[in-house]
């Protein structure tokens, strides 16, 4: 599920979707080592949205990369852009959010709300303009929906410890700059669970090296567990009036589905992880309910103790790390006409087929055809199999059967494995 989103007139331009852009930006010239948190608000309604500056704080190192900063996917609903006091396009990110998935709800065609959250940037030398944009459904392109300026040495950047959490090097790859820094963070361990915790990371991080192509790259990862500590154990299940204090406040029954388990303002999770370098989240909520989600560069989020339990955080940190799209179509979900059959969804495994090259066409083998009937005789080839995105028709999946589409599959397809490979070297490269 996917849980599972101005300066000058050249920087207002729509970006087209799939751009592969190619920015050399020099990380010493504008960037300190520190890391800076952006904290918006994002409120509307199914028809009108908006951006708001919440705060900003001055974080620990920054980890990500110091080569690709801007990066080059067009993944995500929404991006933010850093541009320099001379307009030139120093940092560029894509995100999701849940606010982006509860506007294509019913009730928010009835009425407006606000979701905080967070964004993450490396601590400026000088002024910037933050620019976030959000994209057309039916165009596939992307238009700025905020501006704000930045100074750096502003007095009023928070600069404060947010939380006294234990953090732990889990497992050490080397230079948070040229690693993936993968977080785990505990959601509903009170102080007499935290032994459960560091076992669940361990057996989490198992999970992940034991499937491709993380197998296979499992030296270019940092795993860090981050110890929030809850008052209470478990998660909170609105919908059977069960409420547990804890330090994320998650909760089941997300979006009126009682599977749906999120951490609704993604905020209390961005500061529990302001002391480590940070390249993607997954919180580890614990309970044995099956539920779960994974939102593109937010975070991924999942149960501890389940007998899907590592098929499902596979598959939601494919969501948030890698900006995978669902291939399923025939389970229930909240969301209303979430892909426009116009252009193609930006998500690298889903395509309408209206332009089919800038996907994974080049993967298809000769002689296989688009589209590709779902039938076992091509279980093992990469096609255009109709279904996915929650829709029955008109989207179309590249495998038969993928970690992306059930907890049966044997693992990720190629196309699939491609993606996560190049996100890991974003990152790492």
């Amino acid at each position: 599920m996917k849980k599972i989103f101005i300066l000058a007139s050249a920087m207002f331009a729509f970006t087209l979707a799939f751009a592969k852009t190619s920015v050399s930006v020099d990380y010493d010239t504008y960037y300190t080592s520190a890391r800076m948190r952006i904290d918006v608000v994002l409120a509307g309604d199914a028809k009108n949205q908006g951006a708001f500056l919440d705060g900003l704080s001055k974080e620990s190192i920054w980890g990500g990369s110091k080569v690709n900063l801007v990066e080059p996917f067009g993944y995500g609903e929404y991006k933010y852009e850093v541009f320099a006091s001379d307009g030139k396009l120093i940092f560029s990110k894509g995100f999701n959010s849940l606010f982006q998935e509860w506007r294509t709800t019913a009730e928010a065609r009835e009425m407006k709300k606000a979701f905080s959250m967070s964004l993450w940037i490396p601590y400026p030398k000088s002024k910037v303009s933050i620019v976030i944009s959000e994209r057309d459904k039916n165009s596939g392109k992307y238009s700025p929906i905020s501006k704000f300026p930045v100074d750096p040495a502003d007095k009023a950047i928070n600069r404060g410890v947010e939380n006294d959490y234990k953090a732990v090097k889990f497992v050490d790859g080397g230079d948070p700059s040229v690693k993936v820094d993968l977080v785990f963070v505990a959601e509903g361990y009170a102080a007499s669970d935290m032994e459960k915790f560091r076992k669940d990371v361990a057996k989490f991080t198992g999970y992940l090296f034991n499937m491709e192509p993380y197998k296979s790259r499992k030296g270019d990862f940092n795993i860090w567990a981050v110890e929030a500590v809850s008052p209470e154990s478990g998660t909170d299940f609105p919908h059977l009036d069960v409420w547990k204090r804890t330090a994320l406040n998650s909760n089941f029954y997300s979006l009126r589905i009682d599977r749906y388990l999120t951490a609704p303002d993604q905020k209390l999770i961005a500061k529990a992880v302001s002391g480590v370098p940070c390249d993607a989240i997954y919180v580890i909520v614990n309970t044995e309910k099956y539920g779960g989600g994974g939102i593109y560069n937010f975070y991924g989020l999942s149960m501890s103790d389940h007998k899907v339990e590592a098929e499902v955080f596979v598959h939601e940190l494919g969501h948030s790390f890698a900006g995978l799209g669902d291939e399923y179509y025939e389970s229930a979900v909240t969301y209303e006409e979430f892909y426009s059959l116009k252009c193609e969804p930006w998500e690298p495994n889903l395509s309408t087929l209206v332009d089919f090259s800038s996907k994974w066409k080049k993967m298809v083998e000769k002689g296989t055809p688009i589209p590709t009937p779902n039938d076992k005789a091509y279980a093992e080839k990469v096609g255009a199999f109709e279904g996915g995105g929650y829709m029955s028709k008109g989207l179309y999946r590249p495998y038969l059967d993928c970690r992306m589409k059930t907890n049966t599959a044997k693992g990720f397809c190629p196309v699939c494995v491609k993606a996560i490979n190049d996100m890991i070297d974003i990152y790492t490269k």
